[in-house]
């Protein structure tokens, strides 16, 4: 179909709008699925390392710490790509979106092999500087972890990159069922070469590699089909387009330091929570685990808002931005609501299933009752809402927002509650929702007051 084709088939949905609630459905559904078993990735490693012991736990825990900050920054460089993708579809400009998948592929694959030859050349120095004074046992734990789990990088570029792709589109049933895939191969493969054959923590860390080699190669090969509509060119070797280039990377770059100074935040609490004991760290692994399932339904809902709204801006429909803005968050609090009301509801059982200490486990269940309570209220506003600003093109707001909030707001009260007024890790978590609260103010008054509004790329 040509370009001139696809702008006389263009119709709004009934009502006027140019989705209709079938279509958010079966967005979002998908996302959320596939959320969750990309959650199952890593959480799988956690629960079936315990059989290692609380160690073999906090050392996975803390490496993954390190893999979420590049995961992020993954993410974020994607949902620059998405973000241009979604306005050339607004505008229905589809050699322009085809060109920008190209784009995408390259810049952030290039971005993730320079990042993992510098992790791996220093290795040296980053684990005992961002872990400090850590137990002997767990610094080995940590050390085979890495050395695993780092060369997943450059796959875990490819994989997001075209889910991001694939979203934008509004197929996100693609990434979700390769997500599926990505589980049957990480979740026997962890019991196989745990409990057959006895590997410890490279038991966990060799699957989940793997599992995410298959998801690079798997999407790499739906990009290559000429029938969906965002799709690779025809050529194996693509051309930098520096034009096309700094179009993704002005979204991608405030993007990717938002969320990596929002992760590297999270690793420097992660020095003061070391500091605090064993328990604390396991305690405070479990707690970030369940916490993380729990807001799944938020992140979903999050991402559909970036394909849903960057089309609106594209189509230049500022009144659209705003309704479906006004249903997505609605959605999100219902769902988020669901969720963390389970979470307190199962907590008991959550607890059993990790078979902690009960120093440990008490901790960890005040910590995620704090949570999920936090959660339902809180959460949404402060990063499923932002995600419309960054659809609208506003990211410069959003990072400085961000990265102030949590390097004011959570890192210095996090360590004026825990160290000085000797809260511990109950501290770290207060001053968490702190910074949610500082968040969702913030953005609230920049939607209100309109100036999140941008001319669309191209326009």
């Amino acid at each position: 179909m040509t370009e001139k084709e696809d702008r006389k088939k263009t119709k709004l949905k009934a009502g006027g709008y140019l989705f209709d609630n079938r279509y958010l459905f079966w967005l979002l559904a998908p996302l959320l699925v596939e959320q969750l078993f990309a959650f199952a990735v890593g959480v799988t490693d956690s629960v079936m390392v315990a059989s290692v012991g609380e160690s073999a736990v906090s050392a996975v825990s803390l490496v993954d710490s390190i893999m979420m900050l590049i995961l992020a920054l993954m993410a974020a460089l994607s949902t620059g790509g998405a973000v241009v993708v979604g306005q050339y579809l607004g505008q229905r400009r589809l050699t322009q979106v085809r060109k920008t998948a190209d784009q995408l592929i390259l810049a952030v694959l290039s971005i993730a092999l320079i990042i993992t030859g510098l992790l791996y050349a220093l290795k040296g120095v980053l684990l005992p500087l961002i872990f400090g004074d850590i137990e002997e046992d767990v610094m080995e734990y940590c050390d085979t972890y890495y050395m695993i789990t780092v060369a997943s990088i450059p796959f875990i570029a490819i994989y997001n990159s075209g889910s991001a792709l694939f979203r934008s589109a509004g197929n996100s049933r693609i990434s979700m069922i390769i997500c599926f895939f990505m589980n049957v191969i990480n979740i026997p493969g962890n019991y196989i070469l745990l409990h057959v054959f006895h590997m410890g923590v490279s038991g966990v860390a060799i699957p989940t590699l793997a599992a995410r080699v298959f998801s690079a190669v798997m999407v790499y090969v739906f990009l290559r089909n000429p029938r969906l509509k965002v799709h690779l060119g025809r050529g194996p070797l693509v051309r930098p387009d520096l034009r096309l280039i700094r179009q993704i990377l002005t979204i991608g770059i405030p993007n990717a330091v938002e969320n990596s100074m929002f992760q590297l935040g999270k690793l420097i609490l992660l020095s003061l929570i070391s500091s605090l004991g064993t328990v604390s760290i396991a305690a405070n692994a479990v707690g970030n685990t369940v916490a993380g399932l729990a807001i799944l339904p938020g992140m979903a809902v999050g991402m559909g808002a970036v394909s849903v709204i960057s089309q609106c801006v594209g189509a230049g429909d500022y009144g659209q931005v705003r309704y479906y803005t006004k249903k997505l968050i609605v959605w999100a609090y219902i769902a988020m609501g669901v969720t963390n009301a389970l979470g307190i509801v199962l907590l008991p059982w959550i607890m059993d299933v990790y078979s902690l200490s009960e120093a440990t486990s008490d901790l960890a269940t005040k910590v995620l009752l704090l949570n999920f309570v936090c959660s339902i209220a809180i959460w949404p506003l402060s990063f499923t809402f932002p995600n419309v600003l960054r659809a609208a093109g506003d990211v410069m707001y959003t990072m400085v927002v961000g990265v102030g909030s949590m390097w004011v707001f959570r890192i210095m009260a996090a360590y004026f509650l825990a160290a000085h007024l000797q809260m511990g890790l109950m501290g770290v978590w207060m001053a968490m929702i702190l910074d949610w609260i500082v968040r969702s103010i913030c953005f609230l008054v920049r939607y209100n007051k309109g100036r999140w509004i941008h001319r669309s790329i191209g326009g």
